[in-house]
């Protein structure tokens, strides 16, 4: 062991370290050296063995960790001093969370000071070599200096040092020679930049999340990723902003991280106070729970009741599962709400994503594939390294992503998303970066039809202007229409005229501070505030929603299986029996029955799916199918094909338009005009309607091509054999 210099701070980590067994430990690190490199010590050890060198830990963390790592290196008796390169870190772990900074929180007090910040991994840049200890050979007499480095600039000898005795060094200034960097001599450290961000779920509505950047270094660099949500503990440091090479009064700052401590992705962290567990116990016992937080979706939004059972569904969603061979089946509910304009869309996607807890919302009209996903970059804030980035669906982890305008988007964009509603996970392969990350959050989109407002002329499916590869994906689409109706149409009108009666009395109440009200206006705000109130309180609710999830896992019993199978088998055969023997539902609609049943136990606090959640899912499922793939409410309508490709009955009539071209080509092989086609398709029994709407899309498809003219009329010829 070399001798060095014992500070009384030094004693005294010595014995605390001795004293509470970590010097055990630090011999058993010495002996792993360097495969173990770290002393992981609890900060409440600290405070119960001496608050002064906790406080001394907290007002001077660097002079402290220095002192403590150099105790560390006397106990383990090691060959490589602190300035030779070589050291057992020491990292204070279990901070308190009264002692945690908030990222928007972080003022100039906090600088040079240990702190705890807690937050969401929201960019990792790649690992890279960092010099710890440099070795500057002098171009005059050969001479190697070593010089520690601290900061983020290198740092170069100031001269070429001898010693009284006349050894070392020529004793040149470094104007006066030219040092150079031998690496072979050089120790190194690896380093990592990542950028965490406030979590989205503690943030006020409408506020911006605020970042900080930090620094990992040497065994804990790359072992962190994005989307993870984590505390990091470490001392706050600055570096001056620049301009035009020339520095500035203010300062960039940055974290130089000590410890990592990785929050379980499953808890939400969410307080819940015993008065508050007491208040979700009464309402989990309420026969009406659903119906409360049914209620309690945006109230003020007239209407809409099935959707709103749906997104109160949705919050609790169903059990993710892990099956012995491995496969995940998902448990999150995805809905997709596509309406005519002004039927309030995008205000209950704000909505649902500020009362959920991890709710992020993006607009898909201004979101691309990597804003939504995941990203490689390489840009100023990475310093020229490749840097992974996370997007909405990630960070939207064990949470709910509200993605408006999908219709807009591009379909390479669109297609990203594939990934993240089935797998849950999303891959990036780019530049030599290969990661998986997770993105287990229940999607609800929003879009507008095809020609921007829904006809009756068409099939709902054929009127949603997405790929049916991510259609299938939804387990519930609901069309929203909005239709002339006088009685609807007057009490839509009532409501939303008395809401914003409600906002003016609201805010004449705040500018005056109920000054020059009446009697008569205050007894109206309360009647109708009352009525635009939710059931229950959007922070109760939030809670309410974080406890069922946590802990209610239902199983289904013999009787709500039974229900299921009974409908889907019953709807099965209904197809089976069609003359155009369609496929009414298939199983991805089955397992959709089986989310929301679960969803609906969770709601009500249960431990088991009974049969009315499984009747309620099938209410809420054969409602939608109805809507979207049915042409009545009857399910001999159904057909799932008119969603996801061409329907059976729009197939048969297909076929039979071909087969009367072909036969025309027969008789005449010159070609066939329309109207001679036109005869043959009504003697079979196609109306004119169905025709054209075939042609149309026959003549896009270039199934056909015109030759030439007979008596006035356009002749036409098979492209290819049909």
């Amino acid at each position: 062991m070399v001798e060095q210099f014992s500070t009384p701070l030094q004693e005294k980590w010595e014995d605390f370290l001795v004293k509470h067994g970590y010097d055990n430990k630090v011999k058993e690190i010495a002996g792993k050296y360097p495969d173990e490199r770290s002393l992981y010590v609890k900060f409440e050890d600290i405070e119960h063995f001496d608050m002064e060198l906790a406080d001394s830990l907290l007002d001077t963390p660097s002079k402290t960790l220095k002192a403590g790592e150099a105790a560390i290196a006397g106990i383990a008796e090691m060959a490589l001093t602190l300035e030779e390169g070589g050291k057992i870190h020491l990292r204070i772990k279990d901070i308190p969370q009264n002692l945690r900074v908030g990222i928007r929180e972080i003022r100039s007090k906090n600088m040079s000071k240990y702190i705890s910040v807690e937050g969401l991994v929201r960019k990792t840049s790649e690992v890279r070599p960092k010099v710890s200890r440099a070795a500057f050979r002098c171009l005059r007499c050969g001479h190697t200096t070593y010089i520690l480095q601290s900061e983020l600039a290198l740092k170069e000898p100031l001269e070429c040092a001898k010693t009284e005795e006349g050894g070392g060094g020529c004793g040149r200034a470094a104007s006066s020679t030219k040092f150079i960097m031998v690496k072979e001599l050089s120790s190194f450290i690896d380093t990592e930049k990542i950028e965490i961000q406030e979590e989205p779920e503690k943030l006020r509505a409408g506020a911006q999340p605020q970042s900080l950047t930090a620094y990992v270094e040497d065994d804990i660099a790359g072992t962190i990723f994005p989307g993870a949500r984590v505390i990091i503990n470490g001392i706050l440091d600055s570096r001056p902003r620049t301009r035009d090479r020339q520095g500035q009064t203010t300062f960039d700052i940055f974290l130089n991280v000590s410890n990592i401590e990785f929050i379980d992705a499953d808890a939400f962290d969410i307080e819940v106070s015993e008065e508050e567990m007491v208040q979700i116990k009464e309402l989990s016992q309420d026969p009406n729970i659903i119906d409360l937080i049914r209620d309690s979706v945006s109230p003020t939004i007239y209407g809409l009741p099935l959707e709103k059972e749906a997104l109160a569904l949705q919050l609790f969603g169903g059990v993710p599962k892990h099956m012995p061979d491995g496969t995940r089946i998902r448990g999150d509910i995805h809905i997709l709400m596509i309406g005519d304009p002004g039927t309030a869309k995008s205000q209950l996607l704000r909505y649902m994503a500020d009362i959920t807890p991890r709710g992020i919302y993006a607009s898909g009209q201004s979101a691309t594939a990597a804003g939504l996903t995941a990203a490689a970059v390489k840009d100023e804030w990475s310093e020229g390294r490749w840097t992974l980035e996370a997007g909405a669906l990630v960070l939207a982890d064990m949470g709910l992503a509200c993605v408006d305008e999908l219709d807009k988007m591009s379909p390479q964009d669109r297609s990203s998303m594939h990934e993240a509603m089935e797998q849950q996970t999303i891959s990036v392969a780019k530049a030599g970066i290969t990661a998986t990350l997770s993105s287990r959050c229940a999607i609800l989109g929003a879009a507008n039809p095809k020609f921007g407002r829904f006809t009756d002329q068409e099939y709902i499916g054929d009127q949603i202007n997405l790929p049916p590869t991510l259609l299938s994906r939804f387990d519930l689409i609901f069309p929203i229409k909005d239709l002339p109706d006088a009685e609807e149409d007057a009490r839509m009108a009532d409501h939303i005229l008395q809401s914003h009666l409600v906002g003016e009395m609201r805010e004449r109440q705040k500018a005056t501070g109920g000054e020059g009200s009446t009697a008569e206006e205050l007894e109206q705000l309360e009647t109708l505030g009352k009525a635009m109130e939710p059931a229950i309180p959007p922070e109760l609710l939030r809670k309410y929603v974080y406890v069922a999830k946590r802990a209610q896992f239902p199983l289904m019993t013999e009787e709500a299986m039974s229900a299921l199978k009974s409908y889907y088998l019953e709807v099965r055969k209904i197809g089976e029996r069609s003359e155009a023997r369609a496929i009414p539902i298939t199983a991805r609609q089955l397992e959709a029955f089986v989310r929301v049943a679960e969803a609906s136990a969770r709601t009500r606090m249960s431990q088991t799916v009974s049969k009315d959640d499984a009747e309620r899912a099938i209410k809420i499922v054969k409602e939608y199918l109805s809507r979207v793939i049915g042409q009545g409410g009857d399910e001999l309508s159904w057909d799932s094909d008119s969603l996801y490709s061409v329907p059976a009955s729009q197939q048969k009539r297909i076929l039979a338009l071909r087969r009367l071209m072909k036969e025309l080509i027969k008789e005449d092989s010159s070609g066939f005009t329309k109207s001679e086609l036109k005869d043959k398709a009504k003697d079979a029994g196609l109306t004119d309607d169905q025709i054209e709407t075939i042609w149309e899309q026959m003549r896009k498809d270039g199934d056909f091509y015109q030759t030439g003219k007979r008596s006035g009329e356009s002749l036409y010829k098979l492209t290819h054999a049909l």
